[in-house]
């Protein structure tokens, strides 16, 4: 059996309501065009702030899923 290789892209969810759900919303966005999806990594967490309030949470998220060659 071969050794496996996986590739990894970045992607940016966004939520309203957290951080969490955001990374959840890249995640679940990505399953729906990716096949084997195997780990993500929180990279970074932010906020976007207008008028000095909270309107929405951002997570960077690192998704890993195998490579299938030609």
């Amino acid at each position: 059996m071969p050794e496996s290789v996986y590739k990894i892209i970045e992607l940016v969810g966004t939520s309203k309501k957290s951080w969490e759900e955001a990374a959840k919303n890249a995640v679940e966005t990505a399953s729906k065009s990716l096949r084997d999806l195997r780990v993500a990594e929180i990279s970074e967490l932010d906020l976007k702030i207008e008028d000095g309030k909270v309107t929405a949470y951002r997570a960077r998220v690192k998704v890993s899923f195998k490579y299938v060659g030609k």
